[in-house]
């Protein structure tokens, strides 16, 4: 047997196999040793001898047949057991297997004897453990036609049944046997499903469905529920058990701990000790192992199968399915072909779409008739086959157009035929036999047909001749001995879910399963017979992913099974089988993250433990409390897997801790008192409350019952157990063990549970709040990729908790906060990582949110704590912290500011001091926060102490450059030398500018004053681009669009804070020249204008005297190009503020006769008359010619009110640019100083002392020296302009009487005698000084001209004045023509004199001052000498 080796000549199977032999292609295989055909002959009789028939009747125990099929049965398991390497694998012995025993097996295999039934059972597992990998066809032969029918049969015995699912139990505990099962089978084409049918047919016992309809007693049904259930939770142990590998327990990782479960499965169950060993028959794989392919089979195959359903419902639908697919092709052949090999599509459907009369059926068809051969058979047995595929449609059009095309190809086939003259006659004779089956057959046909009246009714078919009689006679017998039917396997294959009609008895009953078994042995024989010969390759899977499409395919009808077993079972040992199912089905769930499975799983067990359901937790049974325990061993097993279940398991843990303290009777609030009345809504609790009444409570009767109590706290006692109280702990303190991403899931869904308590109104809990902490101090050591995941989720649940509206739970926030900071900031930081700003968010976001006093004061308290412990491990973290105190900052209770600036100051004082380094990329944000203080006006002492301290922030940039060089973070794009400037003094500077612009005057003045300060005490260390940045931030005070709205706080504004910062700008613009005056002279000059443009006269004058102090200061360090720039913005200035509307304006009735008042109303509209009640300054007053200030009159136009104000104020700057002017030229001389000296000279009727002296002391001095006669010119047009606008406008009395009746300046008549004067004043004294100054010798000949016509028309035009009063203005401007005049030397004297002779006889006749006509004396003297008209001293004295 075992294979013995001698030297004898092989005896070849042709010499001993009989006429039953082999035939075929294994004839020619031989036995290597007599014994091994011994061993063939013994185990073919053995295989005969089983297959005996027993006797009719019940069958007797002691009858012979019985003894022998016993007999034979036992040996032939016997000899598989034992059976060695030869016996395996022998080519002889594996045919006499699939020849004579599966054949066998197949009829014993049905036997309604009980002993019979269990050794084929046994021999059956025999070859599926030994032989399965020659046996796939005979495997699913048994598995379909015995196996799964048996179970699905409703007919058939307890007995039966037991025994089978007794076989399936020890199938279902071998891994390999069961993946094998799914992937030969299911994922065949051809095969059919067997794993997916044995699950579903558990399934449905393991519900205990159709019980009563099988007879049986609930102790039986109980039973084969139980093994139903254990098969099925065996077939999940396999799954299990072969995807270990992939399985990483938490609790087992070396790094972590060996702390192993204490319940719950073998992580690496060894479960198969009492398994069949399928090594023996794992042959090594002729081919890798491809679980994709096997996949792709799969879908292929359930693509077929619907497509199949589809057809049977509904042909046409089934095949454009299968096209849509890709599964079949859409031409007619291939459609035909389909047709012939799908044997389970539905025959009556085949042959209603074959029969229709559409073109392309038609088509189909003829390809389909046109596949079968008919070659060489005769007439009927041709017929028989074409009708084995197909039942003949009922329309007679049909069968007639199937006959018309069966009688062509039969015809086409047998081309030699005689018989049949035409194609005519074969398709009248198929006819007449359909008619004849029909007729013989048919149960409705009383009067069947004679062969007589067959044969006369074939009369004349044969093209007008007869068939022969004993031809048409032989059709008759045939067809009467057999009727045409279809293929055997479909006539007798078994369709149980029909056999559901209900049985009357239980004799009845035995009588309809023994019918049932013959013709079930009957299929089986027939297809094992059908399979004896065919070779099918069987695979022996190995990779670990084919568990995945199992599951897929099984896990509905496992669900089901298990919930209901739990639902509606209260047997210990079912409740045990259905929960440890569930635990292995989450397992290979969470394994290859199917994430529907397993949550549906979780939510099964969830469910079963009551805590979240909505019935009463008194209805707890010990089924409920093992749920439980399951659902926390899942936590504790696969919590790296779980994902978004955790959220039920959670959820469950929760309530668990609810109904722990109910049991041990701590809250009994949550009972006592609460009783429903009969409008269903719950006495002592506020309305709407209901809903947040926890684990079903709120339909019990209250305290008045003690017992109920009692009985509640018994039901939930067990839940406090030792073992559940610290298997619970047990999941919260491994939560250290779960990977990375596991984590993550498992703190957001702790999260959302916490919320879940917390928004419950009538009692909120905080027990997952708790455990968060808990598990954050637990975690914390984790690597910082993974602790900053997990505090995402943490600190943006504290974020909404600490705004919480119960003022308790935001208060155990904030100190859980509290505390966990102070660890987390004990571990320090490195270097430009942001993990303490993560950390620290949520302080920032509650300070943000939450409005209580009482939680804004205790995170100001916690804050300050950890700056007072921590400080030297503070990096990143400083951000927050000057965060949350830059909110503190802007509120109204004293306590919270002052306690927020204390710590703000003892950080900027001494922490930036001894941690300066770590403080810098938080810098700018404690410079803003401070900045924030000195802007909350509640409290002025701080905000002036907060500038201070700003100033002191200044200090530590000006000490540590260094350090701010050397600091790198997110600004890499800052080259280093900016980083000083960008970190450093930008922000501090910014922020004094926000203080400016923000606060009240004293806090903004002090601020300007401590801005420019720093900037003058450090601008020597900036760069030239730092200084544009800065000014970019100063000229903001300026703007327009920030300046205040109202009129009142924009006069004090542009009179104290524009003011003083144009003075500033200038000290810091002198200071430093040199970088500053390529960089910003044109802002600053545009500044100036902008100020002097403005309708505020204070901001007007500041505007030309720090124009005037800028040029002074710095002119002689002035390129020609900036004094061209300077000369230019005097010109500017000079056109915008030159009065021109004083001409032009008319009065309201006039306005259409002037084109120009729009124009001007529109350009004055926009002016204020802030200035109207502002009396005018020193250099204004003496302009026009009434010292009352103007005040607008009643019935002025608002517009000309505002036109008049404006028009002032730049009369005003004229005469302010007008001394600019003269003190820019000839500073520090004045012209009131030389109008005095003028004046005393002549007093004294003696030259003045800058004449005597030559006039070369005053060449020295002024800007004079340092500008080109160019410029000089240019200022000169100006002055000029300014002169001829003022002479004009004295001229035109007409305007200045109807100006003076609109309300324009008080009591007399408006004037510009100042302006007239001191212009033309200025003028001279420069030409003057041009004329009389030998470097400018080239210019003489042009300024000659320009000071004689100058001179000439200033004479014509005093001659001209009527008014006295306006001559008077000209005595200082006609001492300095006169004065300087009489100072130039003879040659240039002389065409002076000559010009000015006339107008100055005119003056003669004027009533002058002394001191004027003085100074004409001596003109006139002069006149006499050097025109040599008057004699010499003494020449003329009269002789005696």
């Amino acid at each position: 047997m075992n294979g013995i080796i001698e030297d004898r000549s092989s005896v070849s199977s042709t010499d001993i196999l009989d006429g039953e032999g082999l035939q075929g292609p294994h004839s020619a295989a031989r036995f290597s040793h007599i014994l091994q055909k011994d061993a063939f002959l013994v185990f073919r009789s053995l295989c005969k001898l089983s297959m005996k028939p027993l006797a009719d009747g019940p069958p007797d125990p002691k009858s012979h047949e019985l003894r022998s099929k016993i007999v034979s049965l036992q040996l032939l398991l016997s000899v598989l057991q034992g059976a060695g390497p030869v016996f395996r694998t022998h080519e002889m012995f594996v045919n006499a297997i699939k020849q004579y025993l599966c054949v066998a097996l197949s009829k014993n295999g049905v036997s309604s004897v009980p002993e019979v039934f269990e050794l084929s059972l046994a021999i059956f597992l025999t070859l599926l453990s030994h032989f399965k990998v020659h046996l796939k066809m005979q495997i699913e032969v048994f598995f379909r036609e015995i196996f799964l029918t048996i179970l699905e049969t409703t007919t058939s015995s307890f007995e039966h049944k037991w025994m089978v699912i007794q076989t399936l139990t020890r199938i279902c505990a071998d891994a390999q046997c069961v993946v094998d099962i799914y992937v030969n089978y299911d994922c065949d084409l051809n095969a059919a499903n067997i794993f997916e049918r044995l699950v579903n047919d558990l399934s449905k016992i393991a519900q205990g469905r159709s019980g009563q309809e099988l007879g049986m007693t609930p102790l039986q049904e109980l039973s084969l529920r139980k093994k139903g259930l254990e098969c099925l939770v065996s077939i999940l142990k396999c799954m299990v058990e072969w995807s270990k590998d992939m399985y990483v327990n938490p609790n087992l990782q070396a790094n972590l701990g060996q702390e192993h479960p204490s319940e719950g499965f073998t992580e690496h169950p060894a479960g198969r000790r009492d398994s069949i060993s399928s090594l023996d028959s794992t042959v090594p794989p002729s081919q890798a192992d491809h679980p994709e392919q096997y996949e792709v089979i799969k879908q292929q195959k359930d693509i077929i199968e619907n497509g199949i359903d589809l057809f049977n419902k509904k042909p046409k639908r089934g095949i454009q399915y299968l096209q849509d697919q890709g599964m079949l092709a859409a031409p007619a052949e291939d459609i035909a072909q389909f047709l012939h090999q799908e044997d389970r599509l539905d025959t009556t459907q085949v042959g209603e779409y074959l029969g229709e009369n559409i073109r392309f059926n038609k088509e189909v068809m003829y390809c389909y008739v046109d596949q079968l051969d008919f070659c060489g058979r005769d007439f009927v047995s041709a017929l028989r086959a074409f009708l084995e595929g197909f039942r003949l449609p009922g329309e007679a059009q049909k069968i007639d157009r199937l006959m018309e095309k069966f009688a062509a190809r039969y015809l086409e086939c047998n081309q030699g035929q005689t018989l049949f003259a035409s194609a005519d006659t074969a398709y009248v004779l198929a006819y007449s036999i359909i008619m004849l089956t029909t007729d013989l057959h048919s149960p409705q046909v009383k009067n069947k047909m004679t062969k007589e009246q067959y044969i006369k009714m074939n009369r004349g078919i044969n093209d007008s001749k007869d068939l022969p009689e004993e031809y048409l006679s032989a059709i008759y017998d045939e067809i009467a001995g057999k009727k045409i039917t279809m293929k055997e396997s479909k006539e007798f294959s078994v369709t149980p879910k029909s056999a559901k009609q209900s049985v009357a008895s239980e004799k009845q009953r035995r009588l309809l399963y023994n019918v049932e078994m013959e013709q079930m042995a009957k299929t089986a024989k027939a297809l094992m017979e059908a399979v004896s010969h065919a070779q099918a390759p069987f695979f022996s899977a190995t990779h670990l992913e084919h568990v995945r499409p199992m599951f897929k395919l099984a896990w509905t009808p496992l669900l089901a099974a298990f919930s209901v077993g739990l639902q509606d079972c209260d047997d210990p040992d079912v409740a045990s089988l259905c929960l440890e199912g569930i635990r292995c089905a989450v397992r290979i769930a969470c394994i290859f993250s199917m994430q529907l499975e397993r949550d549906a799983y979780v939510q099964a067990l969830a469910r079963f433990t009551l805590l979240t359901a909505s019935s009463s937790i008194t209805e707890m049974k010990q089924k409920n409390i093992d749920t439980i325990k399951t659902l926390i061993t899942v936590a504790h097993t696969d919590g790296n897997y779980l994902g978004s279940s955790w959220h039920e398991i959670l959820r469950c843990i929760s309530q668990l801790e609810l109904a722990q303290l109910i049991g041990t009777g701590v809250k009994t609030r949550y009972v006592s008192g609460v009783v429903r009345d009969r409008d269903a809504t719950i006495k002592g609790l506020p309305s709407g409350t209901e809903e947040f009444m926890p684990l079903g409570l709120g339909n019990l009767v209250g305290s008045q019952d003690k017992r109920q109590m009692a009985h509640i706290q018994e039901s939930v006692g067990e839940t406090s157990s030792q073992s559940v109280v610290v298997a619970v702990d047990r999941i919260f303190t491994g939560s250290t063990r779960l990977d990375g991403n596991a984590i993550v899931d498992f703190v957001r869904w702790l999260c959302a549970v916490s919320m879940d308590e917390l928004a419950s109104a009538h009692q909120p809990r905080m027990f997952s709040l708790q455990k968060i902490v808990e598990i954050s101090y637990y975690n914390m050591n984790r690597i910082r990729l993974q602790w900053s995941r997990i505090w995402q989720v943490i600190g943006d649940h504290f974020n909404k908790v600490g705004c919480n509206p119960n003022e308790d739970v935001a208060v155990f926030a904030v100190d859980s906060l509290r505390q966990l900071s102070m660890k987390f900031l004990e571990k320090g930081e490195l270097a430009n990582f942001r993990f303490q700003k993560d950390f620290l968010r949520p302080f920032e976001h509650i300070m943000k949110r939450n409005r209580s006093p009482t939680i804004r004061d205790m995170v100001i308290r916690c804050v300050a704590q950890m700056v007072n412990s921590q400080a030297a491990h503070i990096r990143s973290g400083w951000k927050n912290i000057f965060s949350v105190f830059h909110q503190a900052a802007s509120d109204h209770d004293e306590t919270i500011v002052e306690l927020a600036f204390q710590t703000t100051g003892h950080i900027v004082v001494n922490t930036f001091q001894e941690h300066f380094a770590a403080g810098i990329d938080s810098f700018q944000d404690a410079v803003k926060c401070l900045s924030e203080f000195v802007c909350n006006a509640a409290f002025p002492d701080t905000s002036m102490e907060a500038i201070r301290l700003i100033r002191h922030c200044a200090k530590y940039v000006s000490e540590r450059p260094q350090s701010l060089r050397e600091y790198t973070s997110d600004d890499m794009n800052v080259a280093p030398g900016d980083r000083v400037w960008v970190r450093g003094w930008f922000p501090i500077l910014f922020e004094l500018s926000c203080i400016i612009n923000r606060c009240k005057l004293d806090v903004r003045t002090r601020g300007l004053t401590v801005m420019f300060e720093i900037m003058k005490s450090y601008g020597h260390t900036f760069q030239k681009h730092w200084w544009h940045d800065l000014f970019r931030i100063v000229f903001r005070i300026f703007d327009n669009m920030k300046l205040p709205e109202q009129q009142t706080e924009k006069t004090e504004w542009m009179t104290t804070t524009c003011n003083h910062a144009l003075y500033a700008i200038c000290d810091v613009f002198t200071q430093f020249y040199r970088p500053l005056s390529e960089v910003l002279l044109a802002d600053i000059f545009t500044q100036l204008q902008w100020c002097v443009r403005q309708d505020n006269e204070q901001l007007a004058r500041s505007g030309t005297n720090c124009l005037e102090n800028l040029v002074i200061l710095n002119g002689d360090k002035f390129s020609p190009e900036v004094w061209d720039s300077t000369c230019c913005c005097m010109l500017d200035i000079f056109h915008d503020t030159s009065p021109h509307a004083l001409l032009t304006w008319r009065p309201a009735g006039q306005e259409d006769e002037c084109a120009d008042v729009k124009h001007l109303d529109a350009d004055f509209d926009s002016q204020s008359q802030s200035s109207c009640d502002r009396a005018l300054s020193e250099r204004g007053h003496s302009q026009m010619s009434s010292d009352d200030t103007w005040r607008s009159k009643s019935n002025a136009r608002v517009s000309d009110q505002k036109l008049f104000a404006g028009l002032l104020i730049k009369c005003v700057v004229q005469l302010e640019l007008i001394q600019t002017i003269d003190n820019i030229v000839f500073y520090p001389a004045t012209s009131k100083k030389e109008d005095a000296e003028n004046m005393a000279a002549a007093q004294r009727d003696a030259p003045a002392e800058s004449e005597v002296a030559g006039g070369d002391a005053l060449l020295g001095q002024g800007m004079y020296r340092h500008m080109t006669s160019a410029h000089l010119f240019k200022l000169l047009d100006c002055l000029l302009e300014s002169h001829t606008f003022a002479k004009d406008f004295n001229s035109n009395n007409e305007q200045r009487t109807a100006l003076w009746r609109a309300g324009f300046k008080g009591k007399s008549k408006p004037n510009l005698l100042k302006q007239e004067t001191s212009s033309l004043a200025c003028s001279l004294r420069i030409l003057f000084r041009m004329d009389s100054d030998p470097e400018r010798r080239a210019s003489w000949p042009h300024v000659q001209v320009r000071l004689l016509l100058v001179c000439a028309e200033a004479l014509g035009y005093f001659i001209s004045l009527t008014s006295e009063s306006h001559r008077e203005a000209w005595n200082s401007l006609l001492m300095l023509l006169l004065t300087r005049t009489l100072r130039l030397p003879d040659d240039k004297f002389q065409p002076h004199a000559s010009c000015y002779y006339p107008p100055l006889c005119e003056m003669m006749q004027f009533d002058l001052i002394p001191e004027l006509r003085a100074a004409l004396r001596r003109f006139f003297q002069r006149i006499g000498s050097v025109f040599h008209i008057a004699a010499p001293d003494g020449a003329c004295t009269p002789t005696a």
